[in-house]
């Protein structure tokens, strides 16, 4: 599965039941806000991108439902905040139509925030598996990912930063797998695993220099 081949249509213009032109030119002002440098617009489309990718591969999902989360996650983003996943979440619940599947969605929204995804739940396993699917880039698109997250969290002081990093990391190559699909375990498992460890060793170095 390649999430790099070139597309037909940008996911950013892409359409999505529900996602009037209004709300699509309010979220995307959002996503462009100044101080993002990860959770930007480029992050957004790579993770449609991820969401087609997964559906093309055969994972079956609501994918209205998951297409709109993947625009309302981090609509409301305050790096020196630590709610962004509900406070996002309420901003959905008031944005979108009550005709769409508003429950649903607030709900894919508020689960980005820790990725603790139940068995079964196949909208948000998808959802979660585009999201992390930077994870399993290439190296070079891997290290400007880090790098665009420490630019975020500047204002932490670097060790309390490094332990924190250290902790998510080590959280994420706890799990059975970082991927909860078939189809994202089958395109990025393997190279998240190698990105990971190459992070975790470099951190840990650094830390006890």
């Amino acid at each position: 599965m390649d999430t790099d081949r070139p597309a037909a249509v940008d996911p950013l213009d892409a359409e999505v039941e529900f996602l009037t032109p209004g709300l699509r030119s309010d979220l995307l002002e959002r996503w462009n806000e100044p101080r993002r440098r990860y959770h930007n617009e480029t992050h957004l489309r790579a993770v449609l991108r991820a969401v087609d990718a997964l559906e093309s591969d055969g994972e079956a999902f609501d994918g209205t439902a998951v297409r709109l989360a993947a625009w309302f996650h981090t609509a409301v983003f305050d790096p020196t905040e630590s709610e962004n996943n509900d406070k996002s979440a309420a901003f959905t619940e008031k944005a979108l139509d009550p005709a769409a599947p508003v429950d649903e969605v607030a709900r894919l929204v508020r689960l980005m925030g820790g990725h603790r995804v139940e068995a079964g739940d196949l909208n948000g396993a998808v959802l979660s598996d585009a999201d992390l699917a930077v994870l399993g880039a290439d190296p070079e698109t891997y290290d400007t990912y880090t790098q665009d997250v420490r630019h975020e969290f500047a204002h932490v002081p670097g060790e309390r930063f490094v332990a924190g990093r250290i902790a998510s990391l080590e959280a994420l190559l706890e799990r059975r797998s970082v991927f909860l699909t078939r189809a994202g375990r089958d395109a990025w498992e393997k190279q998240a695993h190698a990105n990971l460890n190459r992070e975790l060793g470099l951190l840990r170095a650094g830390a006890s220099a």
